[in-house]
């Protein structure tokens, strides 16, 4: 069987069907990756930086047998562990590939191919795939974005939408304030976060998809410039809920969590939620008195959210009153609201 080498729309295309075996480093791989790829590095860490370096010091002859010495033992474990991957398939397709689409895929792709499997390449490994990511925020979209204050429960109201919808707070592993940090689930690199947040874009293109109103900066990823401006621009469905429905769906939320976390939150926005304010919501929170606490912090972040809305013009904000935090309810709300003005 031959080798094929596919460009990197062709190359996402299979992807959706075939595994997809990522052979740069572990460092590399941890860093960022095609989302849903596998790692099965020709070389560790330390394996790549001498093969680099003997390449650019000494020779590509020299740097080549430096790393056929890493690689011959390795060899019959990779096949294996390829093997052990695709057990269930009936398709033995494998897709490789490095970081420019060099001699590391090259070098694994013979050895797979030899052994029997499907094999396809990436002309220009997944450097190509970060140039498509990055193009991909520049593109025009038609979004549709879900408005609200603190405690409208807007990323439940987002999952009961019809139609394609992107959870940007799924994506970067964060609830997006001061408090948003998620237990157990670590954030990904910039890099990262980028690539998923454009994976899932190309699945909905061109069709019309449903966000959350977000702060450009989710924890410690942002959203690119260029969306984030497409963003800004879009409708916004913007529900109006009761403070007291919201504090409620907050103290249910967060009520619980460990208090030290939860302290460490409000000193994080000390210098804007003011001193008397910290120490009164901190003083709160050590008394057990959840709600009055969560009361202060809920009006700072209205105020904050009622900032940004005021810098949207007039006609891109259609609101919507809502009686409580209802997540089916407040989506048939919103659709209704659309169907009204057309």
């Amino acid at each position: 069987m031959a080798i094929q080498k596919l460009a990197i729309d062709d190359f996402l295309q299979l992807a959706k069907e075939h595994t997809v075996i990522d052979v740069r480093s572990p460092g590399e791989y941890n860093h960022a990756h095609i989302p849903g790829a596998l790692s099965l590095p020709l070389f560790n860490d330390e394996e790549r930086k001498v093969v680099g370096t003997t390449y650019k010091q000494q020779s590509r002859e020299n740097a080549i047998k430096i790393g056929l010495d890493y690689y011959g033992p390795k060899m019959r474990a990779m096949v294996e562990q390829v093997e052990e991957w695709l057990k269930d398939k009936q398709d033995k397709t494998v897709l490789v590939h490095c970081w420019r689409g060099g001699m590391r895929s090259a070098g694994v792709a013979w050895l797979l191919d030899l052994y029997g499997f499907k094999v396809y390449t990436l002309v220009g490994g997944y450097k190509a795939f970060r140039t498509k990511v990055l193009a991909e925020f520049k593109k025009p979209y038609n979004f549709n974005i879900i408005g609200g204050y603190t405690g409208s429960g807007k990323t439940e109201v987002l999952h009961k939408m019809s139609g394609c919808i992107v959870d940007l707070e799924a994506i970067a592993g964060h609830r997006g304030s001061a408090f948003g940090a998620i237990a157990g689930v670590e954030q990904p690199t910039q890099e990262m976060f980028e690539n998923r947040l454009a994976v899932q874009l190309m699945q909905h293109a061109g069709q019309s998809i449903w966000l959350e109103d977000e702060s450009q900066r989710v924890g410690h990823v942002n959203i690119p410039h260029e969306l984030w401006k497409q963003m800004r621009a879009s409708q916004v469905y913007f529900l109006d809920i009761p403070f007291e429905e919201r504090l409620q769906y907050i103290v249910a939320g967060y009520g619980k969590k460990d208090k030290e976390k939860l302290i460490n939150a409000i000193i994080r926005i000390q210098k804007r939620l003011g001193p008397l304010e910290t120490k009164t919501a901190i003083n709160h929170l050590l008394e057990d008195n959840i709600s009055d606490c969560f009361a202060i912090l809920l009006k700072y972040y209205d105020k904050q959210y009622k900032k940004g809305l005021l810098e949207r013009k007039p006609e891109q904000v259609h609101t919507i009153t809502c009686s409580n935090t209802n997540a089916a309810n407040n989506a048939i709300l919103i659709a209704n609201t659309i169907r009204q003005h057309g």
